[in-house]
């Protein structure tokens, strides 16, 4: 940190590149923000698995070796899901908030002490995780999985650990910057994240094979925090090394946390159990649902976390304040995500293979795989509304600093996952699509227990503002699957021949458009108003490109997030 007070940060932000330090002032604006970094964050992630997939599927033992990386990445992860990004998503967006719209200076104190306890206890449980991976990894991986892959899981996951404590004080910036309703850098640097384990494969695979890739996540960990100090600075936080647990704030903090992070743990122990279920199986099927799941994920993080995520400051700031403002809110943001992911979980279901082949289909992977991960992604496509929807109902309760209730709900869909999982896989012949099916169930009555409780806290919620447009949205999004198969069969065997990379483009693109084109029709016969999102975002852009160099540098009153893994 004191590096960065040497840094030229008045030229840093200045002229042209005045637009990273723009405020965002409302939701949509945020989320549009957001949406397009993400975007370009989602996308150069497709690419570094493409290019990992080509690198390493020649031969078994390098595909192997690829779902060892990828299974390794999973107990790093987690603790940093656990012990940072769960606490700082559920208790430090508000309560920095709040502490700073009184006085900023302590709020950036209060700071300073959270992430040097956080980033000890991290320390301190990285340690025991580092020596102790071999022994980490036996438990949490089943009889099918090879000594081989459990030495390759070992090393990876020492080798990682480094990159989540970067990753740590890169999650607290990006915390202090949202508050401030500062979204674009927090959003740029997942894109550099991404680039800097593309730098790792290129420039390290050859030399040192797998352990390349393991080396970009800790270059991409260490990007991801760096591009955000100059503007944390630039905004008045000043690191103090302090551990002090008195400090007004702390004490909030660790009885808010607790909760969301044992909330946190049961979605990645999902992670977990999904690792130790697949190796049961064998025959790849960690590789081809890790696969499946990353693709279906893809309109979750467009849609879902943008929404949500933008929405989060401004719910703390409501939830105090105006409670009916804060509920027509979060019905305005789950009929805008419902109305961007509904239809995105069609085009997927009925474009999956396309999908799966555009996205993976690298010379040496076996179509076998194709196949199967096109079945598994259209059986997980079905929950994308529901999960993209959870991600709203967490960030309601956090903004009302309930981080109760999202820890019970979590708990009892963990626990259904685990059985449904373990009957698909142990007492029927489903395998790997057994366990699809138990992400898609679970999903929707994680989504459904959400809303039921929310309405009680809040009611009104499930009032007409909610429950009719989604009814259109759905209605809308079926006809759009039945008027989009009949083109999508005639194409793709009369029109192109998909052997070949740009027809099957066209195939897509050209499907894509008619089931957009007829949605969009629906929509507007069925006047669903949240079909003025396309004017407003494409208005949103088109005014931000005008004003990117004459906007003015923002003063900050006192009162005033995937990866390529």
């Amino acid at each position: 940190m004191i590096m960065i007070a040497k840094l030229p940060l008045k030229k840093i932000f200045s002229g042209n590149m005045r637009w990273l330090d723009k405020q965002q002032g409302t939701i949509l604006s945020a989320a549009s923000i957001i949406s397009a970094a993400t975007i370009i964050s989602a996308i150069s992630g497709l690419l570094i698995k493409r290019i990992l997939l080509g690198r390493f599927s020649d031969t078994v033992v390098d595909i192997q070796s690829l779902e060892a990386f990828w299974i390794a990445f999973q107990v790093p992860d987690m603790m940093f899901q656990l012990l940072i990004l769960g606490a700082l998503s559920a208790a430090f967006i508000p309560i920095f908030t709040s502490l700073r719209n009184k006085d900023e200076q302590l709020a950036f104190k209060m700071s300073s002490v959270l992430m040097n306890l956080l980033l000890a206890i991290f320390t301190g449980i990285s340690i025991i995780v580092f020596i102790f991976a071999k022994e980490i990894t036996i438990l949490r991986t089943g009889a099918e999985f090879t000594q081989d892959q459990i030495i390759l899981v070992t090393n990876l996951t020492r080798l990682m650990l480094f990159s989540q404590f970067f990753f740590a004080i890169s999650n607290f910036l990006t915390g202090i910057l949202q508050s401030y309703h500062r979204f674009v850098m927090p959003a740029l640097a997942a894109i550099f994240y991404n680039f800097g384990i593309l730098i790792g494969v290129y420039l390290f695979a050859d030399s040192f094979g797998i352990y390349g890739a393991g080396l970009g996540v800790i270059i991409g960990a260490f990007l991801h925090m760096a591009i955000q100090m100059p503007l944390v600075y630039k905004l008045g936080f000043r690191y103090s090394l302090s551990f002090n647990l008195a400090f007004k704030g702390i004490s909030e903090f660790f009885k808010l946390a607790p909760p969301r992070v044992l909330a946190i743990g049961a979605s990645e122990l999902k992670k977990i159990l999904l690792a130790f279920f697949t190796t049961s199986l064998g025959n790849l099927s960690f590789l081809v649902i890790y696969l499946a799941i990353n693709l279906m994920t893809i309109p979750i993080r467009f849609f879902g976390t943008p929404i949500s995520q933008a929405a989060l400051p401004f719910l703390s700031e409501e939830s105090e304040n105006n409670k009916a403002h804060f509920r027509s809110l979060l019905v305005q943001s789950l009929n805008q995500i419902s109305f961007l992911a509904l239809p995105a979980s069609v085009l997927l279901l009925i474009l999956r293979i396309p999908a799966v082949r555009l996205v993976y289909g690298v010379t040496n992977f076996p179509w076998s795989a194709t196949l199967l991960t096109g079945k598994l992604v259209a059986i997980v496509a079905l929950s994308i509304a529901a999960q993209a929807l959870v991600q709203m109902f967490l960030r309601a309760y956090y903004a009302m600093k309930d981080t109760k209730t999202p820890f019970y709900v979590t708990a009892i869909d963990f626990v259904l996952y685990a059985l449904l999982s373990a009957y698909f896989v142990f007492y029927t012949s489903l395998g790997v699509i057994g366990i699809a099916i138990a992400i898609t169930i679970t999903a929707y009555v994680e989504c459904l227990i959400f809303l039921g409780l929310l309405n009680k806290k809040i009611p009104g919620i499930l009032g007409v503002s909610l429950w009719l447009p989604q009814l259109k949205i759905g209605i809308a999004s079926f006809l759009m699957a039945v008027f989009l198969y009949l083109p999508f069969k005639i194409f793709d065997e009369l029109v192109f021949d998909t052997t070949k990379t740009i027809e099957l483009i066209g195939l897509t693109i050209s499907t894509s458009t008619i089931g957009m084109i007829v949605y969009l029709y629906f929509a507007a016969l069925l006047d669903i108003k949240e079909l003025i999102l396309f004017k407003k975002i494409f208005s949103s852009f088109s005014q931000s490109i005008k004003n990117l160099a004459k906007t003015p540098e923002v003063i900050v009153e006192s009162s005033g997030e995937d990866s390529g893994i």
